[in-house]
């Protein structure tokens, strides 16, 4: 642990992250009770956040809520993302051809995280929202990018992440992921079909800079029932050519 580690901090932090979609309020019970701390400590910790706009307090059960100070700083990040920006218009030129939503990912910590979604006119919830995280080996997002990473941390990842079988189409054995993100380089686009949700498929490329580095993914993304054989062809052509345009702007040339 770095000798500058501040206990408190590290605290505070795990406090915040103990908030999700499926658990969006807490009480200091539950905090305390998540983390082992004591009552005392987890009281003087969330006041701080409160006091600061991290977190807000529910008059009505008393109960803790993610404040607007992290929704601010959050589109301070999402408005600094220079991919984001790049990437928009072609995003909404894709939506408009396609009619279907669009996704935009990049790579942090082993996984995929949605910073850009644009849904098309006849959109269904589905498993992304923007800043959540997703697994590479499952979505067609992270497999376009797990396809273009070195050898040597494709390996690494697979021998270190947890296979959850999402549906009964995910790919959880090492040596088929492999075979299959080798077949995503030949054709250049990879294809999620209902292994992240059933009934929902959708087509990814990646996106490469200009030292021909895979940064980033886009995909369209819909019901199974609409990507017909007749379309795929289609949404494969205009999501290959969208990744390409997005890369284009930043500088790639393969």
């Amino acid at each position: 642990m770095s000798e500058k580690f501040i206990q408190s901090v590290d605290r505070a932090i795990d406090i915040l992250e103990l908030f999700s979609l499926a658990q969006q309020e807490l009480s200091v019970k539950e905090i305390s009770d998540r983390l082992q701390l004591s009552k005392s400590t987890v009281h003087g910790l969330i006041k701080t956040l409160e006091h600061r706009g991290y977190l807000e307090q529910k008059p009505t059960d008393q109960k803790y809520k993610l404040g607007l100070r992290l929704f601010e700083l959050g589109n301070l990040v999402g408005s600094g993302m220079e991919l984001r920006n790049l990437a928009y218009p072609i995003i909404q030129e894709l939506v408009a051809k396609l009619q279907e939503t669009v996704h935009l990912v990049v790579l942090d910590k082993d996984e995929v995280v949605y910073v850009e979604k644009v849904e098309g006119p006849a959109a269904l919830r589905m498993y992304s929202m923007l800043g959540k995280r997703a697994p590479m080996y499952c979505t067609g997002v992270g497999k376009a990018l797990f396809a273009y990473l070195d050898e040597a941390t494709v390996d690494r990842i697979l021998q270190e992440a947890e296979m959850t079988a999402f549906t009964s189409f995910t790919l959880t054995d090492p040596d088929a992921i492999k075979q299959e993100l080798g077949k995503i380089r030949e054709q250049g686009y990879a294809i999620d079909d209902e292994e992240i949700e059933i009934g929902l498929k959708c087509v990814a490329a990646p996106i490469f800079n200009h030292e021909g580095k895979v940064i980033a993914s886009i995909s369209c993304a819909g019901p199974k029932h609409r990507f017909s054989d007749d379309k795929m062809a289609t949404f494969i052509h205009e999501v290959k050519q969208a990744a390409l345009a997005v890369s284009r702007r930043f500088g790639y040339r393969g």
